[in-house]
């Protein structure tokens, strides 16, 4: 069964390595001062789907994310490894989303893509930990979702089954499409780049990454500078990544954005816990009793 599945996708900071600079005075994050990567969960879905891809031949899969122009290098990083097109929302109209109004866009561009069979993202970006997007997405389409999933089975006659977890366990369950599911990063790590498709996509660009003289992407194989390369793109349209604003996926503009976006971060704490005071035991049998016993007294266990 031929598979058309879009893969939700977001360029984050990488919150892995905050440093002294990562905030900036009035609590915000300085995403200046950390490196843009591929939020990891949402590598964890690609996978997911370019496993899909390959179990039914004549799938696609493309890559749907939002952000400024310099988020094309997330389609770049897709189509490296194995996905076949992708789209990046970005307009002005679209800075300073919450999770309603990025899902908003989201679910506007996915109908505008159409005939969609699967929509796969990570569970949550590393830059909000909500774990709301992929959640809203489908209930804005109205389609099933299947959240916390470990591995996609098999998709036969409909249905996806899928392997996820939950308290205590494991659970396979199916689901009809078409179907959002998110993934966990406990889930198969995606597969590295391929050097034969970082040679054939690495000029790929959406037009208004050409309009920017900046520095080469972090692989240091990044998009064309200025005009230098427009012979290339005649000859070769597959370089021209999709690029759409808030008009061509007919969005609302009064739902996108900061004017979609119920949710305002006052302030963001980087906040360290010290102990006060510290107590040295051995490992005899009095030492460890007394502990289990002041422990008990305190209400930290029992």
């Amino acid at each position: 069964m031929a598979l058309k599945i879009v893969v939700l996708a977001k360029q984050v900071p990488d919150t892995r390595n905050v440093g002294k600079d990562a905030m900036t005075a009035e609590g915000t994050v300085n995403r200046a001062a950390l490196p843009a990567i591929f939020n990891p969960e949402d590598l964890n879905a690609l996978e997911q789907a370019l496993r899909l891809k390959e179990q039914n031949p004549g799938s696609t899969v493309g890559i749907l994310t939002m952000g400024p122009p310099r988020a094309g290098e997330i389609i770049r990083q897709g189509l490296y490894r194995g996905a076949d097109t992708g789209w990046l929302l970005t307009d002005r109209l679209f800075a300073g989303a919450d999770t309603l109004a990025t899902s908003y866009a989201l679910a506007t561009a996915i109908k505008k893509i159409g005939d969609v069979d699967i929509v796969i993202g990570g569970r949550q970006a590393i830059d909000g930990d909500t774990a709301q997007v992929g959640p809203q997405v489908a209930q804005k389409l109205g389609l099933n979702q299947v959240t916390y999933a470990e591995e996609v089975l098999s998709v036969d006659n409909g249905f996806a089954v899928i392997k996820r977890v939950i308290d205590g366990g494991v659970e396979t369950v199916e689901a009809p499409l078409p179907v959002v599911i998110t993934v966990n990063g406990s889930a198969a790590p995606c597969r590295p780049q391929n050097a034969k498709l970082v040679m054939k996509y690495k000029r790929a660009t959406c037009p208004m990454e050409r309009q920017r003289v900046g520095e080469p992407s972090g692989s240091g194989m990044g998009p064309a500078e200025g005009t230098a390369y427009d012979s290339l793109y005649e000859e070769r349209p597959y370089l021209t990544l999709n690029q759409w604003s808030v008009a061509d996926v007919d969005g609302d503009v009064q739902q996108c954005g900061l004017n979609g976006s119920p949710t305002k971060v006052k302030a963001i704490k980087n906040i360290v816990f010290q102990a006060k005071e510290s107590k040295t035991l051995t490992a005899s049998d009095a030492d460890i009793e007394g502990m289990i016993k002041e422990l008990l007294e305190e209400k930290i266990i029992g």
